[in-house]
């Protein structure tokens, strides 16, 4: 599957010639004026990169990422920034940026960022590590971090929130849990799979601000 970036830029005719060299290249690209809807994209979607203004109506580029990174998102950041000052360019690495370009730029460049970065950071998947937000599990080790932290939970929890994980984008139901994280839907009831995801979202987010796991009524939970 082609990586997806999101481009964030209010300039209309570069924002255009941006997604037009990335499509090229083959990737998958979403493009804004503004910031106003990125976050529930990254919500919503699997985005693997940001590309970043600063220049931005509303709010300021980095101060966004660094909004971004305080609400636990991990998704990779390239700044295109006319801000070239040494203090500017360190300020957007504190912020949380990953790589940083000034205006003018080249196309050619920036392209070869983007693999780049892209590269470094699908290596977690393929060794293992299933990541959501500041959630990390490591199936390797089987030990999972919250925010840098290591949390303790069960084999049982472990698989619980890999199942979510990787299917970040649905509502999964608790026949589906029963069946693909407990092995014998009969043997369990419902309220098995409640149980679980109750203790699993105290362990996961004891000060309930965070809310990874989301209740659909009626029908099951979903991973936010």
């Amino acid at each position: 599957m082609s990586a997806k970036i999101v481009i964030v830029e209010d300039e209309e005719d570069l924002l255009e010639l941006l997604e037009y060299n990335l499509s090229k290249e083959g990737y998958e690209v979403i493009g804004f004026l503004n910031t106003k809807t990125v976050e529930q994209l990254l919500v919503e979607e699997d985005i693997d990169l940001l590309i970043m203004d600063r220049n931005l109506p509303g709010v300021e580029g980095s101060e966004f990422v660094e909004y971004l990174r305080k609400s636990g998102f991990t998704t990779p950041v390239i700044y295109l920034s006319a801000k070239n000052l040494d203090k500017e360019v360190e300020e957007g690495f504190v912020r949380g940026g990953d790589d940083y370009m000034t205006k003018p730029f080249n196309m050619k460049e920036l392209l070869l960022r983007v693999k780049a970065l892209l590269r470094r950071t699908s290596k977690k998947v393929n060794e293992g590590i299933l990541t959501h937000r500041d959630l990390v599990l490591d199936k390797g080790s089987r030990t999972l971090s919250v925010d840098g932290k290591t949390v303790e939970i069960t084999k049982l929890e472990f698989n619980l929130l890999s199942e979510f994980i990787l299917n970040k984008n649905s509502v999964l139901d608790r026949d589906y849990l029963l069946e693909n994280v407990w092995d014998d839907a009969e043997e369990y009831q419902y309220r098995t799979v409640n149980v679980a995801i109750n203790r699993l979202k105290e362990k996961i987010d004891p000060d309930k601000t965070k809310e990874y796991i989301q209740t659909v009524r009626g029908i099951g939970y979903k991973l936010c």
